[in-house]
């Protein structure tokens, strides 16, 4: 006799977790994780949260860190790391800021020094990983240390800079209808993201729809999940990493413009630790560490729940960083946990 089908709750359950990819499944996590913990803030932290400016000035404060989450995501989906980003920003902030004060520079020769350096750093470690077949951490972590002291070679001490084009452009707002509140004076403020901001969300939106929807996309996937099932199916392995890692670097480069236009300045201690809270937003955002499993979404949510505990730790009154330290640790030990009882858990009910 044919066995009956299961009913009820669980049987629900069970088939959902058995058609959904790990992917979707992991970022459907991710989003609930994070509006569990937002609505957490509005609850115990007051009003404050609720104001959609403190939303905002989350993404204002994040929009490099995005950018770089980005990047390590392709990475990482393709099942390589990169442990540079960091040091690519600060020495992007740094070329860009010397450019413009001490050499008049413009700012389209600033972007254009942004994406030089970017593209460098990703076409030179994607070549070493790629063609050379050198462990992605030993290449990165060599660039990580040679972008730091590249940073402190092009300058040494900290400064703002007062070029008047740049200025104008870091304090351009855009205007985000619908969304202002009311002050204690009783006057209406617009609600605004910064210019970064439109360009990380722009850059998520692209490369959700090439990991999506494009043969590239794929391939990613495909590398990252065996390379050499890849490689019979007609997969260049090779390539593929090496656009990850070209990828990677050139957002590096784009998110270091970014981070400059938020801060304003140079300085060889910028984007410090910026490296690590870039691959914890991925692995947040359900993006595995062995590779073959992300989405671009669910690290843009990675990166919203890293700031928002952050921000809850702050508000809390432990402002010592070693209480940020400790909740970021806790958080991604639990998403590591969480990946793993979800991949087993599913891997258990498709055997059934």
């Amino acid at each position: 006799m044919p066995e009956k089908k299961k009913s009820g709750i669980g049987a629900i359950i069970s088939r959902w977790f058995g058609r959904t990819s790990d992917t979707n499944l992991l970022l459907t996590i991710t989003i609930v994780v994070f509006f569990l913990m937002y609505i957490g803030a509005i609850i115990f932290q007051g009003e404050g949260f609720l104001k959609p400016q403190t939303f905002f000035n989350i993404l204002n404060a994040n929009a490099a860190l995005i950018i770089t989450s980005v990047g390590l995501s392709i990475v990482m989906i393709c099942g390589g790391i990169d442990i540079s980003v960091g040091g690519v920003v600060a020495l992007v902030s740094m070329s860009c800021a010397v450019f413009l004060d001490f050499h008049n520079g413009s700012v389209l020769g600033a972007i254009a020094i942004a994406l030089g350096i970017g593209l460098a750093f990703g076409l030179v470690q994607g070549f070493l990983v790629a063609y050379l077949d050198i462990q992605p951490f030993i290449v990165t972590l060599a660039g990580m240390f040679f972008a730091r002291g590249m940073t402190t070679i092009v300058h040494t001490a900290p400064f703002n800079v007062e070029n008047e084009e740049f200025v104008a452009l870091k304090e351009t707002r855009v205007i985000v209808p619908g969304f202002g509140s009311v002050n204690k004076l009783g006057n209406y403020v617009n609600a605004y993201v910064e210019v970064g901001v439109i360009v990380a969300l722009l850059i998520v939106l692209i490369f959700f729809v090439v990991l999506r929807w494009t043969n590239l996309g794929r391939a990613f996937y495909a590398v990252g999940g065996n390379s050499q099932s890849a490689l019979m199916l007609g997969v260049n392995v090779k390539r593929t990493k090496f656009l990850s890692h070209l990828i990677c670097g050139v957002l590096a480069g784009i998110a270091g413009f970014v981070y400059f236009m938020h801060v304003g300045s140079g300085s060889a201690s910028h984007a410090s630790g910026m490296e690590m809270n870039a691959i914890a937003s991925s692995i947040i955002g359900g993006t595995m560490l062995s590779g073959g499993v992300g989405n671009i979404i669910g690290t843009l949510f990675g990166v919203l729940s890293l700031s928002t505990i952050q921000n809850i730790v702050s508000s809390a009154g432990l402002d010592q960083a070693w209480w940020t330290g400790i909740t970021i640790a806790a958080m991604l030990c639990l998403f590591l946990v969480i990946q793993s009882i979800v991949i087993s858990n599913k891997k258990k009910l498709l055997t059934k």
